[in-house]
């Protein structure tokens, strides 16, 4: 594997007159990995098959076999007005397989002029710029400005007159009248076109026509997009935004997530933590968990990855460590699996005997950070799973990792890794929960203040602007945007700015609002376009690792504010219907949340949804209670114990129930004196009505649908909570864009567990009686001794049945429902 250092040019000039480098730019990111994603097709043939997938993206022609074809691009201005520069803005979207990095200035064109017209036909035109007669210098990241003296006009046109080589098929498109071939492609990118006149860019927003042949019509007002939001450049450095810690006011918790204590009694969420020990055992030994450092220091020489193992291995060097520290750190602190605890022990122990004198501890060589994704995801990675051993009893991660952001805080490339970087806000979380652990420092947030803190991002989404979601205008909309959120969320508990909480808090009434799928899952996520609202049901949605980063970032949220009830509900259906959902037992974990067809074959790779999935797994206990400082949160219903101080004495509350397959919970108490607590029982917003909670046989409150009841007394040793959850059939209309004419399509919870019908992906259920198809619910009937297995009255041979169990049946969440009058 070959890797280079990223170098950057700006504010020079460099060979060829006429022009000048006035900044490095890094726009949108779309790349293509076929170790990882395939990339929806931009063009088929003349036609083309999809819009981009923000209003961000480069312009980008149609295909041309040779590179002796001419193409152009024209702006309307409106009217005439003097002109004084044109700057180009390169393309630099998209990864091909084999490159160590994304290609600044793809396709940029080798020869090329600029010219301005006052006709539309430009039978009389003003050259501007003339490089048609040799070959343009290979730009990369650079804008350029190209200067116009005493011209006026209303037209601009740049037209390319020799196309520069990309990989052949790699713009997924095939060329004009060819078949798919090992040749180069040649194509025209331009990311942006901007018209100086008066010290202002008057082409934002103007119409850009293309020409007939290569031009691309569907993408050219791209051209004249506005400007991002929070600038064009791949240099980020804002020391103004850094403030005094001094003038911090942290924000507590008001409930804490407890870190031990909690013991399974039974019940789905040990057998997903017991499939999950198994999954983390048989994927892969210590030794493959430490290659990558050990290739760095020498230890390991001339392995040959192949397959998967290129990217997800290699290219991510030491994610693959990161991922089973993730969810064993997680699991042992919980169960007690000596096999797992040692095999943690062993990858601290081989990162730390692979540690540089300078803190360093990465898999990878300092100088290849920007290779691949490894500066944000690698690195949150490890420092997740680092994290996550300290927590379970490791005693020498936390130092560790200490160690290595003493280092990485001083780092002269950091002005680059935001912009610079692959999706460089990955990397964002792994500053803020290193500066929120036991051995944070300030210096962990003022990295993220003055090298990736978005203003105006923060701006949009505590406005919630749909768009800030869906159009993130830099690199690429994501799932993995949710993991900047939960970075900003820490900022705030760092910092006590609210500006932070506001911005989360808006983005995620967004996610929450317009891009779920029934059962919770995650619709967006890289490559696709997924406005708002859309849940494609035929496009693969739904990552695993999107609703980990949900769960994660609800329980921040979760604790922060723990009487509102709305967090609970989105921890618990996300676990069900998307965490164990993509469990496949303890052989591996499905990447996307499929809701209609069957399930995906599962992976045990190091995919980053297995990396995310096993942390989430792990971590389910947790999620069950939260210990507020005058007693306790019940969140979910699992049979369980927890042990917790209460006012200096130690308090066990045991619960007992077979929920989610019946709804009947007792929970009984254990003290060694009487003691003043206040106990709050969730009455989940999924109830049919309210729910009435007695104490030692005696109705002690009532409680509504989303609100928790609290019963604060004074309890004694034997006390017995008892409660059953009012669950209910709850049948929801699809309003995405996979409508089937003349039918309507229904999702169908029971609480919070999403169902499905099985036996097809089409499935057309008939309601008789004149019922309206929302009437679904009374025609299903239960199964005898299946318990959440129905039948639908009406419907012969037709069943419904948890998501969470499918494996191998084919299955529709959104059945076809039609009312026979």
């Amino acid at each position: 594997m070959t890797v280079t250092r990223r170098k950057f040019l700006r504010n020079t000039t460099l060979a060829g007159a006429g022009f000048a480098v006035v900044g490095t730019i890094r726009p949108l990111a779309v790349w293509a990995d076929s170790g990882k994603q395939e990339m929806v097709p931009y063009l088929t043939g003349m036609k083309m098959a999809a819009t981009p997938a923000t209003a961000y993206r480069a312009y980008r022609s149609k295909v041309a076999v040779s590179p002796d074809v001419t193409t152009w691009l024209q702006v309307d201005l409106k009217k005439v007005v003097p002109i004084s520069a044109i700057q180009l803005f390169p393309a630099s979207e998209r990864m091909y397989p084999g490159r160590d990095q994304y290609y600044g200035g793809e396709a940029f064109p080798l020869r090329f002029r600029l010219e301005a017209s006052d006709d539309l036909s430009f039978s009389k035109a003003v050259t501007i710029a003339d490089f048609t007669k040799s070959d343009f210098p290979d730009l990369k990241n650079n804008i350029t400005q190209y200067v116009a003296k005493d011209i006026r006009g209303r037209y601009v046109r740049l037209t390319a007159t020799k196309l520069r080589a990309v990989k052949a098929n790699a713009t997924g498109s095939t060329p004009l009248g060819k078949e798919p071939r090992d040749s180069p492609d040649f194509t025209l990118m331009v990311a942006k076109m901007a018209v100086l006149s008066n010290g202002h860019d008057v082409a934002v927003g103007c119409k850009v026509t293309a020409d007939p042949i290569y031009g691309n019509t569907e993408l050219a007002a791209q051209l004249t997009r506005p400007p991002r939001q929070d600038g064009e450049g791949i240099h980020f450095d804002n020391p103004q935004a850094v403030t005094n810690s001094a003038t911090w006011k942290p924000v507590k918790y008001k409930a804490e997530a407890p870190k031990t204590g909690v013991t399974l009694d039974g019940g789905v969420f040990q057998t997903a933590m017991q499939n999950n020990i198994e999954y983390l055992l048989t994927s892969f030994t210590t030794d493959d968990l430490l290659r990558q450092f050990y290739e760095r220091t020498g230890k390991v020489k001339g392995f040959k990855p192949t397959g998967s193992q290129v990217f997800w291995e290699e290219d991510l060097a030491g994610s693959n460590a990161g991922r089973f520290l993730m969810g064993a750190g997680n699991t042992v602190r919980w169960m007690d699996d000596p096999e797992l605890r040692r095999r943690l022990n062993v990858v601290v122990d081989g990162i730390d005997d692979s540690k540089q004198a300078n803190g360093y501890i990465m898999a990878y060589p300092e100088d290849t950070i920007f290779y691949s994704e490894r500066a944000a995801y690698t690195r949150a990675w490890l420092t997740h799973g680092l994290l996550e051993a300290a927590y379970s009893g490791n005693p020498k991660a936390l130092p560790m990792l200490r160690a290595y952001y003493d280092w990485f805080n001083q780092q002269p490339f950091l002005p680059e890794m935001l912009r610079g970087a692959i999706q460089g806000g990955q990397g964002m979380v792994a500053n803020t929960r290193m500066c929120t652990s036991p051995l944070g420092k300030p210096a962990d947030a003022h990295v993220i203040q003055r090298y990736y803190q978005e203003d105006g991002w923060m701006k949009g989404l505590a406005k919630q602007e749909k768009e800030q979601v869906w159009q993130y205008p830099y690199d690429r909309p994501h799932c993995y945007l949710l993991t900047n959120l939960e970075a900003y969320l820490d900022m705030y508990l760092a910092t006590g700015d609210p500006r932070y909480r506001d911005a989360v808090q808006g983005a995620w009434e967004l996610y929450r609002a317009h891009w779920q799928q029934a059962g919770g899952s995650i619709s967006i996520i890289e490559f696709d376009k997924d406005p708002p609202d859309s849940n494609s049901l035929h496009r693969k949605l739904g990552e695993l690792c999107g609703s980990a980063f949900w769960v994660f970032l609800s329980q921040r949220f979760q604790l922060l504010n723990p009487d509102d009830e709305r967090y609970a509900t989105e921890i618990e259906k996300s676990i069900y219907n998307v965490g164990m959902a993509n469990q496949d037992s303890g052989i591996g974990l499905r990447y996307h949340t499929i809701m209609e067809g069957t399930k995906e074959k599962s992976t045990h790779e190091n995919t980053c949804c297995e990396g995310q999935g096993t942390r989430l797994l792990g971590s389910l206990p947790e999620h069950i209670y939260s210990i507020a400082p005058d007693g306790l949160y019940v969140n979910l219903f699992e049979p369980s114990t927890i042990r917790w101080q209460q006012t200096g004495q130690t308090m066990e509350l045991k619960v007992k129930t077979r929920f989610p397959y019946e709804t009947h919970v007792s929970a009984s108490l254990k003290v060694a004196k009487p003691v003043q607590a206040n106990l709050r029982i969730r009455v989940p917003s999924w109830a049919a009505h309210e729910m009435a909670v007695s104490v030692n046989g005696k109705i002690e409150g009532t409680g509504k649908p989303g609100t928790y009841l609290a019963l604060n007394r004074r309890w004694a040793d034997g006390d017995v909570i008892e409660f059953t959850l009012p669950a209910t059939m709850r049948v929801r209309r699809y309003s995405g864009e996979d409508q089937i004419a003349g039918s309507k399509r229904y999702s169908v919870e029971y609480g919070p567990i999403l169902l499905a019908a099985v036996g097809s992906s089409k499935v057309d259920l008939k309601i008789d009686k004149g019922h309206e198809a929302e009437h679904l619910a009374n025609n299903l009937e239960p199964i005898p001794d299946s318990p959440l297995h129905f039948t639908v009255r009406g419907n012969d041979g037709q069943k419904f049945m948890p998501y969470w169990l499918i494996s191998e049946e084919e299955f529709t969440c959104y059945p076809q429902v039609t009312a026979i009058i």
